[in-house]
């Protein structure tokens, strides 16, 4: 009997086909869940950061430089200015062969390889698509020499700048100071939202110590562009803030007329108006033109300045060290009489050397044979070292250094630039501690003729001669008269510094005897009182350069150049009411009253010339 096979189980193959429904039901909702959740998230909650990104492939930021602010003398004579310029600049991003680009521009233009250099330092340092510098300050002809080839450089184009410019060069370079690329260091500690748009920054002078003000606030474009990073049009705009415009209290007249009195002598010459602080000249010999600096100065021209022998780069009046010669006389006889130690009229015989007791060594005065019994006012007129080298030992020399250091020797005055040194104005403390030796005698015998270790600056010596002619008055020097931003004009802050408490008889005999210096038959500076009609106190001074020996004899003419004394002067005028105090050095000059006075003259009688001052 046959038995019938069943080919199909329709119940298996319902399973079966209801199993695999199910499991493409699940994987299908298990896709829509996974779907929503994601267009949830897209949406909903990374909205904001998706809808940047999306805004950030069409919108370009363009940042927009503020124009930095303009540096004026007294008078409103520009000390910096911006100057428009044009500018070769790439965008790497837009560019296929870069390599192949900087060498054609570079047989097109002469662009030398340090240029080169520096655009790649610079290229590292920006967004591939920013513009950066390759030329700046491009003639006409390079102008008009790439207009004709520029549909063959893509991503290369010529561009209207402003560029820093100094029209008075060296001869305020020291005071004002340049702009120059950022380095690398600065662009680690500066706040890059700042400096968008700009890659230079003050590097000395007023530059540099008002750079917050003078840089103004950045802007920004919003550019919208299409797949090839094309700008399409402007969606909008940030103006950016132009820097304040300073003034300063210098004046470039007389600015000019210091430094060309120079002349063939490295110095320097600081002039302080006395009532108010403000600084009138402050010029540095010899100085160097601050515009090569501005667009990245060659290897070669810095060299030639760092290396050379008069050292151009040297500010003389900010950072000189110098021994202040018989220039420190007045203030050791004004400190004798403020701590009683000597009267006025104290007469001393002074025989062209002093002795120390028990000890053979002779201290000469500066007159072989002497000057006879001279007093405090013919010790100063005349600059009887004798005198001194007495008065030193009866004051001692912590007195000295005392008195001296409220005066402000020592110490910086605090002025708005960077990079003042203290000086120094020893003491048996400063000695024991930085030299871990005892004081001697015969080292306070030659600090009372401003030997030994003393160093000033001539910025010191302006501002002490300064607080003298203000009868104790502190007279805080400074740069900047007005900072005009677009709200308001605010003056420099100060800082506060106490009084000296002096009596106002003992200023008075001191001025008396300065004045003599000047108008007295028997003044080392007298020389300089023809044809004026008003009073000039001062006082000269003449500073070794190296130390003579008791058998040898000084014979400027025997030696070099190089060898010669400094010649020194302080000066403040008219005597009746002061209103400027000078102070100048010219290095290997010899004598104060030839050299130094005669330059201190030109500069007062100029001012007090504009001032109507120069009355008798």
């Amino acid at each position: 009997m046959d038995r019938k096979f069943a080919i199909k189980d329709p119940l298996a193959e319902s399973r079966l086909f209801l199993s695999r429904i199910v499991t493409a039901f699940i994987l299908i909702l298990f896709l829509i869940v996974g779907l929503v959740v994601r267009l949830v998230y897209l949406q909903v909650v990374g909205h904001e950061h998706y809808a940047t990104l999306s805004k950030d492939n069409r919108i370009k930021i363009s940042p927009l430089p503020p124009t930095r602010g303009v540096i004026y003398d007294r008078k409103g004579r520009m000390l910096a200015e911006n100057v428009p310029t044009y500018s070769l600049e790439l965008i790497p991003e837009q560019i296929g062969d870069l390599d192949d680009t900087l060498r054609r521009l570079q047989q097109l233009l002469n662009i030398s390889e340090e240029k080169i250099d520096a655009f790649h330092k610079l290229r590292k340092r920006n967004k591939s698509f920013a513009t950066t510098p390759l030329l700046q300050n491009l003639t006409d002809e390079d102008v008009a020499k790439f207009a004709v080839v520029r549909p063959y450089f893509p991503g290369v184009d010529v561009y209207a700048r402003l560029v820093r410019h100094y029209p008075y060069a060296d001869l305020a370079a020291h005071v004002v100071g340049y702009v120059g690329r950022i380095s690398e260091d600065e662009l680690k500690k500066l706040p890059l939202e700042q400096y968008r748009g700009t890659d230079q920054i003050g590097k000395v002078g007023i530059e540099k110590y008002y750079e917050s003000h003078l840089l103004g606030t950045a802007g920004y474009e919003e550019i919208e562009t299409n797949a090839q990073s094309r700008a399409l049009r402007t969606v909008s705009t940030v103006e950016p803030v132009a820097g304040s415009n300073i003034y300063l209290t210098l004046d470039i007249d007389l600015q000019k007329i210091a430094y060309d009195a120079l002349h063939e002598y490295n110095g320097a010459a600081v002039a302080i108006e006395i009532k108010t602080g403000g600084v009138l000249v402050f010029a540095s010999r010899p100085g160097f033109d601050p515009n090569p600096f501005v667009s990245g100065i060659s290897a070669k021209d810095y060299k030639a300045l760092k290396d050379s022998e008069d050292q151009p780069l040297y500010n003389r009046a900010l950072r000189g060290l110098y021994p202040p010669g018989s220039t420190m006389k007045p203030f050791y006889a004004l400190a004798g009489l403020e701590y009683g130690v000597i009267d006025y009229g104290h007469r001393l015989f002074c025989p062209g050397y002093y002795k120390l007791p028990n000890v053979d060594h002779k201290y000469r005065d500066w007159k072989k044979w002497g000057h006879g019994m001279v007093d405090m006012n013919e010790a100063i007129t005349e600059s009887c070292d004798v005198y001194f080298y007495d008065l030193a030992m009866a004051l001692g020399i912590d007195k000295m250094s005392s008195f001296m250091s409220k005066f402000g020797f020592g110490e910086k005055s605090g002025i708005d630039l960077v990079g003042e040194v203290d000086g120094l104005m020893p003491s048996k403390e400063w000695k024991r501690r930085y030299r871990n030796q005892a004081w001697f005698p015969g080292e306070t015998v030659i600090t009372g003729i401003g030997q030994g270790y003393t160093q000033v600056t001539p910025l010191q010596l302006a501002r002490a001669t300064a607080t003298l002619a203000n009868y104790g008055k502190v007279v805080n020097p400074h740069l900047v008269q007005e900072i005009i931003t677009p709200d308001f004009a605010a003056p420099p802050e100060l800082r506060i510094v106490p009084d000296i408490p002096l009596k106002p008889a003992n200023v008075d005999n001191i001025l008396r005897a300065m004045t003599n210096v000047v108008h007295s038959q028997r003044g080392t500076a007298k020389l300089i009182a023809k044809n004026i009609n008003y009073q000039i106190a001062g006082k000269t001074g003449t500073a070794q350069v190296f130390t003579v020996k008791q058998e040898e004899k000084y014979n400027e003419d025997a030696i070099d150049f190089k060898m010669r004394d400094h010649a020194l002067f302080i000066a403040l005028a008219p005597v009746h009411d002061p209103q400027i105090a000078v102070a100048v050095i010219a290095e290997h000059g010899g004598h104060g009253g030839s050299v130094a006075a005669p330059i201190a003259a030109e500069i007062i009688d100029a001012y007090l010339n504009q001032t109507g001052e120069a009355a008798p």
